[in-house]
């Protein structure tokens, strides 16, 4: 009769350090998958702020180029459509 008691005893305290450490592995996995979505987020603000300096860079450039004096009147088109691309995507981003 001991024998089996010690054997349950045994067998429950490993089931409890089972469950014990089943429980610090969900909480590890669950502050990893919040990890990610930070760094998801992160990347994503990221990308978009690089879009919107290459088109801030495009427009300066062609702004550069204005200003010399080339075609005004195409160059002048070719900002317009630009503006409205970027306010395009500045109503997509208010959109999320």
């Amino acid at each position: 009769m001991f024998d089996f008691e010690t054997t349950v005893s045994g067998i429950e305290f490993k089931v409890r350090q089972l469950a014990d450490e089943v429980d610090r592995l969900r909480r590890l996995v669950e502050a990893r998958e919040d990890r990610v979505r930070e760094l998801e987020e992160a990347l994503k603000n990221s990308e978009i702020t690089i879009n919107n300096l290459k088109e801030e860079n495009k427009l300066v450039k062609l702004g550069n180029r204005l200003t010399e004096g080339n075609d005004s009147a195409e160059l002048k088109l070719k900002i317009n459509q630009m503006i409205r691309t970027l306010d395009r995507s500045l109503e997509i981003l208010k959109g999320m």
